[in-house]
């Protein structure tokens, strides 16, 4: 129990913003199945940013190179699943643009690169 006048959290625990009060209670983003692998992008005639909540500028400002979901999660250390839904509202909006990862079939060729590439950057951690 803290006393009267002391602070009840400190810098360790992290913002007092809950999830769901960044994406308004939704579950399910603006109806674009996004992968965490989906490579998001500003497109290129975006108009004029009309959102308040700094979330959605600092998406902007990273998504300026290509970025996957996954990238822009980590960098903002926001959930994935919150993400996805700030992600797909600027998607809807004409904001950003984006590009789902192309799908192998099990034993394809670019299979095997894709895990030596994973194996590769494990060991490099």
């Amino acid at each position: 129990m803290t006393q009267y006048g002391q602070s009840w959290y400190d810098d360790a625990a992290g913002p007092l913003v809950r999830p769901y009060a960044l994406t308004r209670g939704r579950t399910i983003g603006a109806g674009h199945e996004l992968d965490m692998l989906t490579l998001v992008v500003v497109a290129d005639r975006a108009p004029t940013l009309r959102r308040t909540e700094p979330e959605y500028s600092q998406i902007m400002r990273l998504c300026r190179k290509p970025l996957s979901v996954a990238e822009v999660s980590a960098m903002l250390k926001l959930p994935l699943a919150v993400a996805k839904i700030l992600v797909g509202d600027l998607i809807s909006e004409g904001h950003l643009t984006f590009r789902a990862p192309t799908r192998t079939e099990p034993g394809d060729p670019g299979d095997l690169t894709v895990l030596r590439a994973v194996l590769a950057g494990i060991r490099k951690l």
